[in-house]
C-alpha cells in the first residue's frame, strides 16, 4: 500500500523536523513491510530530505520535471537528472495542478519517457474536471489521458497510476464511494499490471471511507501529509 507524501509549494529547512515522528512511527509499526512511504518535497528539499531518510524505508521524490534531461537554456527547470543527483526515486508527472497551467498530454508523455530512461519511477496523475464528469465522460477523458499520457511508453507496469479528479484536488470533496470503485474498477481492466491510487482531498477524516474501496493500491496526499500527525492517522486508519 502507498502512501505518496505531495507536499507541494510547502516546507522550508525547519519542516525536516516533522518527519521524525514519522520516521518513529514507522519503526515501531506492526505493519510497516505493507506500506510504501514516498515524500515528494519541494524541489529545494530533496536533497534535505533524502539525507534525512537515508537509514530508512521512507523514499524520495519529486513534483514534476522538465521533459529533455540534458543541460540547456531552461531558466527555473530542472531535469531527471538532476532530481536523480540530489536523492530523487520518483516523480510525479501529470498532476492537475500542472495540467491547468497548460501542460498537454503530449508535454506529459516526454516527460515520461524521459524519467523512465533517467531511471526514476513515474507516478502518473490522470482525472476529469467537474465539467467532464456532470457530462459523464469520466472514462473517456482517464483513456485519451492514458492513451496519449503513455504513447510509445515500451515497460508500462513500472508506472504508478494515480487517480485524481480534478474537482476534489484542494475542496475537501471526494468521489462517492460507489462512483470511485467503478472508476477504480475501469482503471484496473484497463491496466492490469499498474498500481492504481487515488489522490485529491485525502485525510484522516474520509479515509475510513476510501479504504473500502477494497482494490486501491494506495493514496496519493497533499495537504495532510504536511502535518505528520495527520499523515501518520491515515496510515493507522488504513489498517484499522
Amino acid at each position: 500500500m502507498y502512501f505518496i507524501a505531495n507536499w507541494k509549494m510547502f516546507g522550508d529547512t525547519n519542516s525536516l523536523n516533522s518527519l521524525n515522528k514519522v520516521i518513529k512511527f514507522i519503526k515501531l509499526f506492526k505493519k510497516k513491510r505493507l506500506i510504501k512511504i514516498i515524500y515528494c518535497p519541494p524541489n529545494t528539499l530533496i536533497d534535505l530530505v533524502s539525507k534525512k531518510l537515508k537509514n530508512t524505508n521512507i523514499e524520495v521524490g519529486s513534483q514534476n520535471c522538465h521533459e529533455k534531461d540534458d543541460y540547456g537554456p531552461y531558466t527555473g527547470s530542472v531535469n531527471c537528472s538532476m532530481l536523480k543527483n540530489v536523492g530523487a526515486k520518483y516523480v510525479i508527472i501529470g498532476h492537475s495542478e500542472v495540467r491547468q497551467s497548460g501542460e498537454s498530454n503530449e508535454l506529459i508523455n516526454k516527460k515520461i519517457q524521459t524519467a523512465i530512461k533517467s531511471g526514476l519511477k513515474v507516478i502518473f496523475c490522470i482525472g476529469e474536471t467537474i465539467q467532464q464528469k456532470r457530462k459523464k465522460l469520466t472514462k473517456k477523458v482517464l483513456s485519451k489521458q492514458i492513451k496519449l499520457g503513455l504513447n510509445k511508453i515500451k515497460n508500462k507496469k513500472t508506472i504508478i497510476i494515480a487517480y485524481e479528479p480534478v474537482w476534489s484536488i484542494g475542496t475537501g470533496i471526494i468521489p462517492k464511494p460507489l462512483d470511485l470503485l467503478k472508476t477504480i474498477n475501469f482503471l484496473k481492466k484497463k491496466l492490469k499490471n499498474n498500481k492504481i491510487l487515488y489522490g485529491g482531498s485525502v485525510n484522516s477524516k474520509n479515509i475510513n471511507q476510501l479504504k473500502l474501496i477494497y482494490n486501491l493500491d494506495g493514496y496519493l496526499i497533499g495537504g495532510a501529509s504536511q502535518d505528520p500527525k495527520k499523515f501518520i492517522d491515515i496510515i493507522k486508519k488504513t489498517y484499522n
